[in-house]
């Protein structure tokens, strides 16, 4: 059965999905296949017996598709699901909650075990919040009307003089400013669908996002968009890692990587990422001059 089929099945019945102990604290957990997590787990959630994941408020396809993270359905989702798997939580065992994006990174108490919307994992974050190791890496990519003046751009020069949007707080905001540079101020907005909504105003001339979320803008959101580029890694530039957040120093981190480390091992994660954003990982290259 592929995973895809798992998920939908682990939605539909409460199964009895089990991990051996990943380590940590080793009284108290609970009993192997209770479907309410492993000895790892336990204590270290905020709700005992179950895992509480925080996703965007809304949250978009490829990552979550329709905006129900509880189906399973859509990149992230998928990934959610797989990881509480491997830690021993049945699907009935997961809640989530939503948050902005700004929100889940700032200090202090969180209302989830671990949020996962596309969250780059920087030195600055780490001050604040801490990571999983990386789950997906991705490029930064320019989205467009396909009748753009940087329609066909090779090199970063011939993109400088759009008028850019770019949602506030991320690395996208960051590789705009410190490695495009344009000519023009960018417009920085809350969330990436005010973005979108100010590209088909025409109010700018593109936004930068993720690869995979540019290629979702284009197909789908905006009627004659299209990926004008992506920006390889190399050239000075690193590739995002994505992680999922956690609360500053939380133990709970060390049982994600060790879910992680067998889903990689497996081949579950890059079938996940196969089912979901296969199509979404090809465009034109523009290099930095």
């Amino acid at each position: 059965m592929n995973r895809k089929n798992k998920i939908a099945v682990g939605l539909a019945l409460v199964g009895t999905l089990a991990l051996a102990a990943c380590g940590g604290d080793s009284d108290g957990g609970s009993a192997s296949g209770s479907g309410t997590g492993n000895d790892c787990t336990s204590g270290k959630t905020l709700s005992e017996g179950v895992l509480t994941i925080g996703t965007g408020n809304p949250a978009f396809s490829p990552w979550v598709e329709n905006d129900a993270p509880e189906s399973g359905e859509g990149f992230e989702a998928a990934v959610a699901y797989a990881v509480a798997e491997e830690l021993g939580f049945s699907a009935e065992n997961v809640s989530w909650v939503r948050t902005s994006f700004d929100e889940a990174i700032q200090p202090g108490a969180k209302n989830f075990d671990f949020n996962l919307q596309q969250y780059s994992i920087t030195d600055e974050r780490k001050q604040t919040v801490t990571f999983s190791d990386p789950y997906y890496t991705t490029n930064q990519a320019i989205v467009g009307y396909a009748d753009s003046a940087a329609a066909g751009a090779s090199t970063v020069a011939d993109v400088r003089d759009l008028k850019f949007g770019v949602q506030s707080g991320t690395t996208s905001l960051e590789f705009l400013t410190n490695v495009v540079q344009p000519t023009n101020e960018p417009f920085v907005y809350d969330d990436n669908a005010a973005a979108k909504a100010a590209l088909e105003a025409k109010q700018i001339d593109a936004i930068v996002v993720d690869l995979p979320t540019a290629f979702y803008i284009a197909a789908v959101e905006i009627e004659g968009a299209a990926v004008l580029g992506q920006f390889p890694a190399g050239e000075g530039i690193a590739a995002d890692q994505f992680g999922m957040v956690f609360d500053l120093d939380n133990p709970l981190a060390d049982c994600v990587n060790e879910a992680l480390a067998s889903l990689k091992d497996s081949g579950d994660l890059a079938a996940i990422e196969q089912t979901w954003l296969a199509d979404k990982t090809s465009a034109p290259v523009i290099s930095v001059d």
